[in-house]
């Protein structure tokens, strides 16, 4: 049986909040006869316990959300599959407030968060291990058939896991071993576009001290791009020994090998789409790209008293990356150039060319070759203070060290020329030199951190937390074949938070909290000579929120209200001017959610997201870009989903996906329509152990641009689509 728990994080108004708080015992009852007894594949078991069990993405301390003075959205595994997510970055970027800016270049995985987007401000971790992008790149974990859940901070998470994180984390909890019972998944799915997936796992004891889980994935897919094929495997096992209760040690391996479609947008002609590109793509024909990535953990828990917790996570993270591309375009206008007056082709870089026609240029071959080892270690003290007074406390470090080899081909010559924008010559590759290394770097980190919670009685508490970060990055040449040491650069930063917690009864939280965090200029790893003059750009975040459970677990909400500024940008007052850290930028926003469950049989898990983002303080080559929204910042976001169980056997979802309008550049010359989408998901159980799923994609065959590469190349969302799916679990 699959236990299918509700999404937290789905959002209404504060005013709905509170009149759903206030809801009489009666209206408690009839939900309570609404509860399906059901316990077959498809309705699974209706908890909505999110809010009450305890998370290690929000605190060291394993709060419950309940408890933790932060906005903290679960996802449940079961849920993403059951609605159909493709990839990890679908699931994510259906939770409150978040959305996709992945492309091709970024590793499709990048978010933005409470104004914030990138690999520099919304933090990624595996297991709750922070993983550090090359040149903004991160390509591990893609799979949602591995996932157990996925915990979303929103707002500063320095404090926690370091640099990086001012808009938020992202954890991803891979399945764990099951040391109760052997279950055994599996699923088989085809669909539009040539897309098959099939996968497999398995858990449970081995005899009275070990437990294990293994699990295997592979899909594959034409595209809905000319050549857009891909494929992704992925696989995973763990083995846990627990020789008592009070100790126990988990060996797991990770393994993802990607090759996503060599897809990298659609150019716009004179700011608007033209119908008749949709579905090309203008990327020569032996274009490649492929990523491997490859995790080691070994995750050590012990318990010498019941009130002392030690715990340590070593681990090593290898990542492959490559690509090969001939990857931006433009379309030349009647004069031959492109609209932001780039012409391109022409050797003496200032001659038109054809009108009318798409130019392609940007060819790139690169090569990340990363290889990061770690260790977190800590201790956590539960101690009685007092007649209903309680101390909580963690203390611990974090060390790590990558090694990076960073190779391209850009010494070679550029490749450039026009092709008909209906009817493309695909072309070939034609870089005259190899992709050769360039530079290697060396990033290593020490941190220390602590974590208290004091709580004074059964309805308020005080939570704190300090965490001080070392990073030195050393760089070195190595283009002639020969080290050339380049640059040596140590970053010191000390990040707090404070939060307070007023629980007036068990089901109802009401909180503030005060943090601050730093993110990098650039990629840390990736570090350049640009950057060495330079400091990390510091932030704090001001938030105030609601959290509550009601109608006798039927019903979460939430509803919080934040502030965050970022200073430290880079400006330049005019083209003659030396570039100053005086930049400030800020973003502030209401989210709300809502899960529900009434009688009938019907659902409702709903979130979003309004903010108002812009530059406070910002300069660009003289040009004064303050009042001006950040790129890839959508100030409206939301999501809605409504659930049907019309029998035991037989269950229907629809869900709506929008994302408000955005720019693709500082001087908001380049808009980014809005748009909505709508999902659906029909599934019907065949025997108690075997059911099949109809998904249905983008309902109304919306066009839309999910992201851009460039300020006029929109990165579309895939068209109408369908999969059926065949699933079993024992």
């Amino acid at each position: 049986m699959i236990a299918v728990h509700r999404q937290l994080g789905s959002g209404f108004s504060a005013a709905a909040l509170a009149w759903l708080l206030l809801q009489p015992v009666a209206a408690r009852a009839e939900a309570d006869r609404s509860e399906p007894s059901g316990s077959i594949i498809v309705t699974g078991i209706r908890e909505n316990a999110a809010l009450i069990t305890p998370s290690s993405t929000g605190s060291r301390l394993d709060l419950t959300p309940l408890e933790t003075p932060a906005t903290l959205n679960v996802i449940d595994g079961d849920i993403i599959r059951a609605q159909g997510d493709l990839s990890i970055i679908d699931a994510v970027s259906r939770a409150l407030g978040v959305s996709n800016v992945g492309n091709l270049g970024n590793g499709n995985t990048a978010l933005a968060a409470r104004g914030f987007a990138g690999q520099g401000s919304v933090l990624q971790l595996i297991d709750g291990v922070r993983l550090f992008p090359v040149a903004g790149t991160i390509t591990f974990p893609t799979d949602p058939w591995m996932v157990d859940r996925i915990d979303i901070l929103s707002g500063p998470a320095s404090v926690l896991y370091g640099q990086g994180a001012l808009g938020g984390a992202v954890n991803v909890i891979m399945r764990q071993p099951n040391s109760a019972r052997t279950e055994i998944n599996a699923e088989a799915g085809y669909g539009s576009q040539n897309t098959a997936h099939v996968a497999a796992g398995a858990g449970g004891p081995l005899g009275d001290q070990f437990s294990y889980r293994v699990d295997a994935s592979y899909r594959r897919s034409d595209g809905y791009v000319d050549r857009g094929d891909s494929r992704y495997f992925s696989v995973s096992g763990a083995l846990r020994w627990a020789p008592t209760d009070a100790f126990n040690v988990t060996l797991r391996n990770d393994y993802g090998d990607a090759n996503p479609q060599n897809y990298t947008g659609t150019p716009l002609r004179d700011g608007v789409l033209d119908p008749r590109t949709i579905g090309r793509n203008y990327n020569v024909g032996d274009a490649r790209q492929w990523s491997k990535d490859n995790r080691t953990t070994l995750d050590l828990t012990w318990n010498p008293a019941a009130a002392i917790t030690v715990r340590n996570v070593t681990y090593r993270l290898s990542s492959k990356r490559f690509w090969s591309n001939l990857e931006s375009y433009c379309f030349t206008s009647a004069d031959g150039f492109c609209p932001n007056g780039y012409n391109g082709a022409a050797a003496d870089g200032d001659e038109p060319g054809p009108p009318n026609m798409v130019f392609r240029t940007d060819n790139y071959g690169i090569i990340h070759d990363q290889v990061q080892w770690g260790d977190v270690g800590s201790i956590t003290l539960k101690t009685p203070v007092g007649r209903g007074i309680s101390n909580d406390l963690v203390l611990g470090f974090e060390v790590n060290s990558i090694k990076l080899t960073y190779s391209h081909d850009f010494n070679g010559s550029v490749q450039a020329d026009y092709v008909d924008p209906y009817n493309p010559a695909v072309g070939s590759y034609l870089v005259t030199v190899g992709i050769t290394p360039q530079y290697r770097t060396r990033t290593n980190t020490y941190a220390l951190f602590a974590e208290d919670r004091l709580k004074l009685s059964d309805q308020f508490s005080m939570v704190g937390g300090l965490r001080y970060e070392h990073n030195n990055v050393k760089r070195w040449s190595i283009a002639t074949g020969t080290d050339v040491f380049v640059l040596d650069k140590d970053f010191n930063n000390t990040t707090w938070r404070v939060g307070a917690v007023y629980q007036p009864t068990q089901d109802i939280s009401l909180y503030a909290q005060y943090a601050t965090g730093v993110d990098p200029l650039s990629t840390l790893v990736s570090l350049g000579t640009g950057q060495i003059a330079y400091s990390h750009s510091p932030g704090d975040q001001v938030e105030i929120g609601a959290k509550a459970s009601f109608l006798n677990g039927h019903g979460t909400a939430t509803v919080a209200a934040y502030r965050i500024v970022k200073k430290g940008l880079l400006s330049q007052r005019t083209l003659s001017s030396p570039i100053e850290q005086i930049g400030q930028r800020s973003a502030e926003g209401i989210e709300a959610t809502l899960s529900l469950d009434v009688p009938g049989g019907f659902g409702i898990d709903a979130n979003g997201s309004v903010l108002r983002a812009k530059f406070d303080r910002f300069i660009s080559g003289g040009t004064d870009l303050s009042g001006n929204v950040p790129p890839n910042i959508p100030e409206e976001v939301a999501n809605l989903w409504l659930r049907w169980d019309a029998t035991q056997s037989l269950q229907a979802r629809a869900g709506l996906r929008y994302v408000g309008k955005r720019y693709s550049d500082n001087a908001n010359r380049f808009r980014v329509p809005g748009y909505a989408t709508v999902d659906g998901t029909v599934s019907y159980a065949l025997t108690k152990q075997v059911a099949l799923d109809l998904h249905l994609y983008n309902l109304f065959d919306k066009v839309y641009a999910v992201t851009t590469y460039n300020d006029e190349q929109w990165i579309l969302g895939r068209p109408r689509s369908f999969d059926l799916t065949l699933r079993a679990s024992f």
